[in-house]
């Protein structure tokens, strides 16, 4: 709209420099006709910038829940005027007897119309004055009000039929966003010279699938990585690395195994009062940037780099690296910028920060000049809002920071970094994994699990429940290692995105690799078969295309309906999780999807065979294109958790 307005103001200005005689043919007017050029540059810009936007919003999927809360939100502005912040409650019908949506709007106006007007009127009165006002849409076929006041919306099946039609043509494109904002999303962020355990499991998995969906919604996303790449046990480790590698300047330390490393040098801090006074030394050494000790730090990063890359590689994970280390720097700047502005109190040499509603102070320097977790975390909060330009800020981090960091974000908005109605800066926390046994997942000796481990062990779970299936037989080599990995990996990470990350959850490969229920075993095998479906009948990509430009989808067979309305959802189940960022919605979404389909497919014959031959008959192709459709979104939805399906299985 903006747009739109601001072209017939450049048209109108342009006719108004021609009429001036703007049109190059006097030299005295140069500078008119500079301005006429830059006029009509910006013109041409903006429009075709406009029928960019045009030509996107028209590919997009529409999210018919929002359309339905547009019209119903007319409809009330209509019926009440006098009412402020009506509420709008517009949901998918659970039951079809009750229609495809159901507006619930009329029983909460009856409540406001009572406390604020003191009226008495019945929400079946207020429903029939809603219905009287919906103003002419493309979408709804009819309205009916059933009980105390629900209003039953009934769909139309030509606007379905063409949103499919939309789909199967454009592909699966994101509904409109508006103005492209900046996502930090902070994940995963392992410590050095620790290997990654179970625990950085659910972060990274969960951390990367809100990138993809961000991304898929045409946010620019920036994934960070938070390592814990700096602090007093680099003393210890440095001290170790000089003992045990003397040369380690000149030549490159074949550290193996860094998690033993790590061990060894906390248990000589623990016990050798000399080993404990170095390393020490070494921290200050590290700390005023020697070059000897940098490169030392520097060595111990990159062999936990290259093992923690071994993971990503397997988990298809991407990151940009910024630890703490990133923002020692800014830390001198922070403790100034809370002491200007008076929050800062000395405690026993220690500098604190109280945050108002929270009890606990933060430590923003120590009484031996250091800085602490609190310092980098105020930085990195800074340095995201103010130097990236963040519009949203997540941090997907376990339960167990939650005060910590809303504290922290407490105390950068006490600063003035952010306005919370402005920016959104939220901390998507999770639960922690437990072992069959309801406890901590631990090893039988007590030790946290490696994650290298675990997915090694899925992987051979994988291939052992293939073989049980025979798969190995009809499947080439080539096929078979990439099933048991598509397998594995997409089991692991359906079976932590499945549970509502708030939730403890409860590992186990038994029930992942379980091809019934709610599995990504179960969901990937549905997927090979419905791609199957065209394959088998001889109907390749380019007839399909063609078909979908030329054929109407017939909706009439009420498990056509069913699943055409199921598909149709994938964009408001998109735009819930990104207002709550519970991924979970998309996985029961996907399996609803899956069972909806069986149901349609058990009830409407797709291809026609004959009984003796086995010949094909009849291929219907309107029901084709359906089952293309739910392959289609099924593939995005994989996408976004990160899961990665195989054309045979």
């Amino acid at each position: 709209a903006f747009q739109e307005n601001e072209i017939k103001l450049l048209t109108a200005e342009i006719e108004r420099l021609k009429n001036f005689g703007c049109l190059g043919v006097s030299p005295s007017l140069e500078g008119l006709r500079d301005e006429n050029a830059k006029l009509k540059y910006r013109l041409h810009f903006l429009q075709k910038s406009l029928q960019e936007e045009r030509s996107k919003t028209a590919k997009s999927m529409i999210n018919i829940n929002s359309c339905l809360q547009e019209i119903f939100g007319a409809a009330i502005q209509a019926a009440y005027p006098d009412l402020e912040n009506p509420p709008l409650v517009v949901t998918p019908s659970q039951q079809p007897k009750f229609g495809d949506y159901q507006c619930n709007s009329a029983m909460g106006i009856t409540q406001i119309l009572f406390k604020t007007k003191e009226q008495k009127v019945s929400p079946r009165e207020i429903a029939e004055k809603i219905s009287k006002n919906i103003p002419g849409n493309e979408c709804i076929e009819k309205v009916e009000i059933a009980g105390p006041g629900f209003i039953n919306v009934h769909l139309r099946k030509d606007f379905v039929s063409k949103q499919l039609s939309s789909l199967l043509m454009n592909g699966v494109q994101p509904p409109a966003v508006g103005k492209r904002k900046k996502v930090v999303v902070d994940f995963s962020s392992p410590n050095i010279a620790k290997e990654m355990h179970v625990g950085h499991l659910r972060s990274t998995i969960i951390g990367e699938s809100m990138c993809r969906l961000f991304e898929f919604a045409g946010y620019d996303v920036l994934r960070l990585n938070h390592l814990g790449d700096w602090g007093t046990q680099f003393g210890m480790l440095i001290a170790h690395l000089q003992d045990k590698f003397p040369d380690y300047l000149t030549v490159s330390p074949p550290i193996g195994d860094l998690q033993a490393f790590y061990k060894e040098s906390k248990r000589r801090f623990d016990t050798e009062e000399e080993f404990k006074k170095r390393a020490y030394q070494c921290v200050v050494l590290l700390q005023s940037k020697n070059p000897d000790f940098i490169k030392a730090w520097k060595l111990i990063c990159d062999v936990s780099r290259k093992e923690f890359q071994k993971i990503y590689n397997c988990l298809d994970i991407t990151l940009i690296e910024r630890g703490e280390s990133f923002y020692q720097e800014m830390m001198k700047d922070i403790v100034k910028e809370f002491e200007d502005k008076g929050f800062v109190q000395v405690d026993d040499g220690r500098k604190i920060v109280f945050v108002p509603g929270f009890p606990v102070p933060l430590t923003i320097m120590k009484s031996d000049g250091g800085y602490t977790y609190d310092t980098s975390d105020l930085a990195a909060l800074k340095h995201r809002l103010c130097e990236e330009k963040a519009d949203i800020l997540i941090y997907v981090v376990d339960s167990g920071q939650s005060v910590h960091l809303q504290t922290v974000f407490a105390a950068g908005q006490m600063i003035g970094w952010y306005d919370p109605k402005v920016t959104r800066v939220a901390h998507a926390a999770f639960g922690v994994v437990l072992g069959e046994d309801k406890k901590k997942f631990k090893t039988r000796s007590g030790d946290t699990v490696r994650l290298m481990d675990l997915l090694e062990e899925g992987l051979k779970r994988a291939m052992d429940k293939l073989k049980d299936k025979e798969r190995d037989k009809v499947l080439t080599a080539e096929e078979l290692k990439a099933a048991q990995t598509s397998v594995a990996f997409g089991c692991i990470k359906y079976a932590d995105l499945s549970h509502n990350r708030l939730n403890d959850y409860v590992f186990s490969f038994d029930k992942m690799l379980d091809d019934r229920g709610n599995t990504a075993a179960y969901l990937l095998y549905a997927f090979t078969r419905i791609r199957a479906i065209a394959r088998l009948a001889n109907i390749d990509e380019q007839m399909l295309r063609k078909a979908a430009r030329e054929e109407v989808l017939i909706l009439d067979h009420e498990k056509e309906w069913k699943l055409g309305k199921c598909i149709l959802r994938f964009p408001e189940i998109l735009q819930k999780i990104l207002d709550d960022l519970l991924l979970h919605t998309l996985c029961d979404y996907l399996y609803e999807l899956a069972t909806t389909f069986t149901e349609f497919y058990d009830n409407c014959y797709c291809v026609e065979k004959d009984r003796q031959s086995g010949q094909i008959v009849k291929v219907n192709m309107w029901r084709l294109l359906l089952c293309e459709a739910t392959a289609t979104v099924m593939a995005k939805g994989f996408d976004i958790l990160g899961i990665k399906p195989v054309q045979r299985m």
